[in-house]
């Protein structure tokens, strides 16, 4: 019998929940994904082909989607194009995963032009078009700081992390202009498929010296926001509309990852810290944005009760360590 940490860590993974009763509406549907090559779509796909509810999905991305199904049509696109739109012509559902969180050698402007411009424009003609679910994947990066927060907090994304203005600022147009759709802030999303930036930080050998209280954050496993994404579309059939938080409901500090698998983690600076990740993005555009990483210098933790009490959603993976492959179940 296992004992210890990976015990725990299974006795914390909940059993899948039942689908549940979505509305017929949706059955035999087209749902188009954008963004659907990325590494969310990449555990969506599979999700959205196998349910019996959905008749049909188009997936449409810059790259080439590695996946194949009966249920699937691959469409290689840009969301700016205007025959995207085409797409959306009779189809039941929009998933906009599409996004840029690196922008590498991209100038900020190309950037923005596709997290904000080319966004807002999809955005607003599948609603042209009277699809009954809009469901926009945007990030709880948009908070900036705090621990608990509800849907109701401000955005107040930290200054000079673009991703999280830019998701910032296409949510406070869907607000004023697009209220029926609904729209997912998961937390850092880890798994299989997970962004390398994310597994190398979830894997660092050392972590940060700062004060006491230390940060704390959560994770959420791709598998549990592929089901999110599932229950909003059937939600979104029944009137649901707005913000839901998604997250694992345990926090943790990056001394409690960084020793729970090295007991003798040292710790850095963060003004080493800093300067090693500003020469990486200088010299290569490594690592992201200086921005990008004052976020883990404050806590950002959520509320996720909202998505358990409209969407029915609760994590499957709720224990932190087996998220991050600090322990295998």
């Amino acid at each position: 019998m296992k004992s210890g940490p990976e015990r725990s860590a299974k006795l914390h993974r909940r059993p899948s929940a039942p689908p549940g009763r979505r509305s017929g509406v949706l059955l035999a549907a087209r749902v188009v994904v954008t963004g659907a090559a990325g590494r969310l779509g990449r555990a969506l796909l599979p999700v959205l082909c196998a349910d019996p509810e959905i008749g049909s999905v188009v997936a449409i991305d810059r790259a080439a989607v590695d996946f194949a199904h009966p249920k699937l049509e691959a469409v290689q696109g840009d969301i700016g194009e205007p025959a995207i739109g085409v797409r959306l012509e009779g189809a039941g559902a929009l998933v906009n995963l599409a996004a840029v969180l690196l922008r590498g050698r991209r100038s900020e402007a190309a950037m923005r032009a596709t997290n904000v411009g080319a966004t807002q424009a999809l955005l607003a003609e599948a609603a042209r078009r009277r699809l009954p679910a809009i469901v926009h994947l945007s990030s709880a990066a948009v908070y900036g700081s705090g621990e608990n927060l509800g849907e109701a907090a401000p955005l107040a994304p930290l200054r000079g992390f673009r991703y999280a203005e830019h998701k910032a600022e296409v949510e406070t147009w869907i607000a004023h202009e697009l209220p029926r759709a609904i729209v997912l802030r998961p937390v850092a999303i880890l798994g299989p498929n997970a962004q390398p930036l994310l597994r190398r930080l979830f894997a660092a050998p050392c972590y940060l010296r700062l004060p006491d209280p230390q940060p704390r954050f959560q994770c959420v496993h791709e598998d549990d926001v592929a089901a999110a994404v599932v229950r909003a579309l059937g939600a979104a059939h029944n009137g649901a509309v707005g913000a839901f938080n998604i997250a694992a409901p345990s926090s943790f500090t990056l001394r409690e990852l960084a020793t729970s698998r090295r007991p003798h983690a040292p710790a850095v600076a963060p003004g080493i810290a800093r300067a090693m990740l500003a020469i990486g993005w200088t010299v290569a555009r490594w690592g992201g944005e200086p921005g990008w990483h004052r976020g883990i210098e404050h806590s950002l933790t959520v509320d996720s009760s909202r998505a358990a009490r409209v969407l029915g959603w609760r994590a499957r993976y709720t224990d932190w360590r087996e998220i991050t492959g600090v322990v295998r179940a």
